[in-house]
């Protein structure tokens, strides 16, 4: 049956950022769908029982992804331990809006280093394993931030961190497609988290954010995971280099 391609039986996924947000609720749908998930993020912050309670199989790891030694640590780490990492989905990052000259040195390092740095190394951590067993999936965070620039919060960096995300998405389907790993990105609009409540919920930027969304409302991350579910299973099998705007109609104004 056609609904059987979005089953992720026995597969073994690494979810960034997993323990909150989006990336909660993606370890979520995949933990559902029958694959082993295994979250990470620098606190565990009670995710894996919100998990485990749906009898889920699911596993946590620390990693700071600001760490330039914690993405290869952590995929090897798995790839030793349960033999394979079928699933890579790249979703921890950060926000921060700030006009171009009071952005510093650090904090810019800090979001690059976050945002992309942290998936370049993860994906090249990755690489080798997943040619090794004859391929595998790799799911990027990008953002509608890659695509218009956002108003009215200034965020040159933040949506320069997430440009390179989707280019990079594209650059390695072109490059491993023969290897049978397939990449691809979702670009979320605005949604309900924990990053996007102060936005959400603030007097300026929330008219203006509702306004611009055809839709008149914020996504939530469900909406989001079960995105995700099609990009890290067989029901996507021939798409690969594709950006998945979800985004309430935000990037059609």
């Amino acid at each position: 049956m056609l609904i059987d391609k979005f089953r992720a039986d026995g597969k073994i996924v690494l979810v960034t950022g997993g323990t909150r947000g989006i990336g909660l609720a993606i370890a979520r749908a995949l933990s559902e769908a029958g694959a082993t998930v295994i979250i990470s993020s620098r606190k565990e912050s009670g995710a894996v029982d919100v998990l485990s309670k749906g009898g889920a199989s699911v596993e946590f790891r620390a990693a700071d992804m600001m760490d330039s030694d914690a993405p290869r640590a952590l995929i090897d780490g798995i790839a030793a331990d349960h033999g394979r990492l079928d699933i890579l989905v790249n979703n921890a990052g950060i926000a921060d809006s700030r006009p171009m000259e009071d952005f510093e040195d650090d904090s810019y390092e800090r979001l690059m280093s976050t945002n992309l740095a942290s998936v370049f190394r993860a994906c090249r951590a990755v690489l080798p394993h997943m040619k090794s067993q004859g391929g595998g999936v790799i799911l990027n965070m990008g953002s509608i931030s890659a695509i218009v620039s956002n108003i009215p919060q200034p965020q040159a960096a933040y949506n320069a961190s997430k440009a390179a995300v989707h280019q990079l998405t594209k650059s390695l389907a072109s490059d491993h497609a023969k290897d049978n790993i397939r990449v691809n990105a979702i670009a979320p609009g605005y949604v309900n988290t924990e990053m996007t409540a102060g936005g959400l919920e603030d007097p300026v930027m929330a008219p203006i954010w509702r306004q611009m969304t055809p839709m008149e409302r914020a996504g939530e991350v469900d909406e989001i995971a079960t995105a995700a579910l099609f990009f890290c299973t067989d029901a996507s099998s021939y798409c690969t280099g594709s950006v998945l705007v979800a985004d309430g109609g935000y990037t059609t104004r």
